[in-house]
């Protein structure tokens, strides 16, 4: 029984079933397989909210390498701008809509002229409200450092499979 399981998960690898269904598993099983591994590095390295970088793989988890890089890069600056600002402001400010708000606006100003896109907008404003609205016992920073990192981990296992791992494009059903 073993070793027709094992054959099975061969043929998943090297793409052999076609079908509707047998995409369905391999994309399930290769979706599984890089978010498990996300956590399991973050574990490593022993990060507190180490939930986050699973989180993020299963956002950018792409198709192709090209359009997981383009779009990680904006998502790796829109983080960095998100964890600065939300670290900066919850070192010196009180938790409050108003600061949150004026945050957010700074964030879209600098993302804008960083030309980073978007993607970075949102991620950077998400970086940036777990780091100004979440309670912690942490240091701001260390708070703010700890959602970068966690963040960081999950985009580079989502790259990292998108390269030794692409997932195949479905065939067009006619």
């Amino acid at each position: 029984m073993a070793n027709h399981w094992r054959r099975v998960g061969q043929n998943l690898a090297a793409g052999k079933f076609k079908g509707a269904g047998w995409s369905i598993l391999l994309h399930s099983l290769r979706t599984a397989v890089v978010a498990v591994t996300s956590l399991l590095v973050a574990r490593l390295f022993r990060m507190p909210a180490s939930y986050w970088a699973p989180i993020t793989t299963l956002v950018v988890t792409q198709s192709s390498l090209g359009a997981a890089l383009t779009v990680s890069w904006q998502r790796f600056i829109g983080t960095i701008l998100g964890a600065l600002i939300g670290g900066l402001v919850a070192s010196f400010f009180p938790p409050s809509a108003l600061i949150f708000g004026a945050c957010v606006f700074t964030l879209g100003l600098l993302c804008a002229l960083t030309r980073s896109g978007h993607p970075a907008y949102r991620f950077g404003g998400i970086a940036l409200a777990i780091v100004l609205l979440v309670p912690s016992t942490e240091p701001a920073w260390q708070f703010a450092f700890h959602r970068f990192a966690e963040v960081s981990i999950g985009l580079a296992v989502a790259l990292v499979f998108a390269w030794a791992w692409p997932e195949r494009e479905a065939a067009p059903t006619t």
